[in-house]
């Protein structure tokens, strides 16, 4: 080997030390410097040179430059942020809803439902009293308010989270178009003979996308020998090299929510993710808000129709004159249990009582509502057919009807006569709407009847007929804690109960879940960390050893340049 080989030698040593504190240099500067992965310089033996018998080295070169990266953890860890971001996205669901129940504040369902069942215990102090009936009646209105705007803040908000999710699409395909943008660009930078070094800035870049995207739905990233990386969600491709597919909004109909979903632009297919902001909102939209509201439909039906089923069998101070059914029918030819009503009726009977206001004579005549299915049953208005339009319309001293909208409409034959209800077994005043306290069949539409708000004597306190008694009114007050059949005698109390703790239980589960994935996410970028993180520490050691090669080597050279000088005086 010549003193030209050994300067060479010194060289290459000169070059890769340079390299080497250029690397740390980078490393130290990125220190702070979010997503950033550590550097590293790999060094090789430089290639051999024969010099007669003997195979001489040229020193070291540098390889490449590389980032220090597990891939596998960074799979991982991709994992865990959609893990925990679906997580909090629920959580944070769970706080507003907990929020707008307030179950523990001056206004929440339960401290509405008692004020109201006092004010109808109330009654049976001062039975006389048309104030005091008024007040039960202000109170049932105070209480179906606080039910509609409970059910108006949850479509509110999850309205909201459906607005989030159309924005996402967005979100979706910008991340998407960078991702595309940085295959095309690293492959070119690291493709061919042209550089064995990874293209670090390039890289950091799209590993900062990539995690940004699995924030929003979870994915699968596989990296192609050319540098690229294909990315999946489920079993479709968004990336694939330079190809990228987009997604868009798909809008479908849910529970008067005009909601929408994300779908694949080429295929249709919709985009379902099992983990990320997207599949937390969609929860939150569909299970927690969506869930609740059908819950909260559920408490407002059975409040209505069950209470109204009792309220029904009840008269008044006064009498009615005339009397349209709140609920129409589909079809008046059909059974009535089959006919379209929201609540349906049974086979049973009730009673019709008229009076006249001037001699008080009452006349009472019972109405079999015919529903065994062994025969004809009554229909609204079929003729020919047993009909309970027929069957009110034969009672001396009032007319029945069907109007134009398929609703019954009963009406007294003069001003001297006056009629009520009582002994219904069967439902059908209440699937009908007649007599009826509460009014509406959902909780956004839940009301009191008008009938009731504009005229509060006639509310129906009393079993034994117009203004007789009020033992009606006895088994009103008592409603909140009457077991209810239909619900396997569970008490509206209960039910309520039920509905409210099912969604303090699920929040707590949804915080045990959050603060699990913020550990496991935590515990896995320590991990990154000691793996891609940069030390300062250790970058120092690197850099004094380097440093002190970077001056061996070039004393080295002043050595071979003395050398050179005897050389050239000889």
């Amino acid at each position: 080997m010549s003193l030209f080989s050994s300067i060479r030698m010194a060289s290459n040593a000169l070059q890769a030390n340079d390299i080497a504190l250029q690397v740390i240099g980078q490393n130290i500067a990125n220190a702070n410097t979010p997503g950033y992965i550590r550097e590293e310089v790999l060094l090789a033996p430089a290639p051999t040179q024969r010099r007669g018998k003997l195979l001489m080295g040229l020193g070291v070169e540098v390889e490449a430059v590389v980032q220090k990266i597990d891939l596998f953890l960074e799979e991982r860890l991709r994992g865990s942020v959609s893990d925990r971001v679906n997580a909090e996205t629920q959580e944070n669901a769970y706080m507003q809803l907990e929020g707008i129940v307030g179950e523990l504040s001056d206004t929440d369902l339960s401290t509405s439902l008692t004020t109201f069942f006092a004010s109808v215990a109330e009654i049976l102090n001062q039975p006389e009293s048309i104030s005091v009936r008024n007040l039960a009646v202000l109170q049932g209105s105070t209480l179906t308010t606080n039910i509609n705007r409970l059910a108006e803040r949850a479509t509110d908000i999850r309205a909201d989270l459906n607005d989030r999710i159309i924005d996402m699409a967005g979100d979706i395909n910008r991340l998407i178009g960078t991702i595309q943008e940085l295959n095309i660009r690293i492959s070119e930078t690291e493709s061919g003979d042209v550089s064995t070094s990874d293209a670090v800035g390039l890289r950091d870049q799209r590993l900062q996308a990539l995690e940004d995207l699995s924030k929003l739905i979870n994915i699968r990233v596989q990296e192609q020998p050319n540098g690229s990386v294909v990315v999946y969600s489920g079993s479709d491709f968004l990336i694939f090299g330079g190809v990228a597919r987009d997604v868009e909004v798909v809008l479908d109909s849910d529970r008067g929510l005009s909601v929408a979903d994300i779908h694949l632009k080429a295929t249709d297919a919709p985009l379902n993710p099992e983990s990320g902001e997207l599949r937390g909102l969609l929860d939150s939209r569909d299970e927690v808000f969506g869930g609740f509201l059908d819950s909260l439909d559920e408490f407002a039906q059975t409040l209505t129709f069950e209470f109204n089923k009792l309220y029904s069998r009840g008269q008044g101070l006064n009498g009615f004159q005339k009397l349209t059914s709140e609920f129409a029918v589909d079809d008046a030819e059909l059974p009535l249990n089959q006919a379209g009503l929201k609540y349906t009726p049974v086979n049973g009977s009730f009673q019709v009582t008229t009076r006249s206001r001037m001699t008080g004579q009452v006349e009472t005549t019972d109405i079999i509502v015919d529903l065994n299915r062994l025969g004809d049953d009554m229909t609204l208005d079929k003729p020919d057919s047993p009909s309970l339009v027929a069957a009110l319309d034969a009672i001396d001293g009032i007319s029945a009807s069907m109007t134009a909208d398929r609703k019954l409409s009963i009406t007294a034959d003069s001003g001297d006569i006056e009629f009520a209800f009582g002994g219904d077994t069967s439902g059908i005043l209440a699937a009908l709407g007649l007599n009826t306290f509460f009014s509406g069949t959902s909780a956004r539409d839940l009301g009191v009847n008008e009938v009731l708000s504009d005229d509060p004597s006639k509310f129906a306190a009393s079993s034994g007929g117009i203004g007789v008694d009020t033992k009606n009114a006895i088994d009103l007050a008592a409603f909140l804690d009457y077991p209810i059949p239909s619900q396997n005698n569970a008490t509206l109390a209960v039910l309520y109960d039920r509905m409210t703790g099912a969604t303090t239980q699920a929040a707590s589960i949804s915080r045990a879940v959050a603060d699990g994935a913020r550990v496991f996410e935590e515990t896995l970028r320590g991990q990154k960390l000691a793996t891609s993180g940069v030390s300062l520490d250790d970058e120092a050691v690197r850099m004094i050893s380097f440093q002190r090669a970077f001056q061996a080597s070039a004393k080295y050279i002043a050595t071979l340049n003395e050398l050179f000088g005897v050389l050239v005086n000889l």
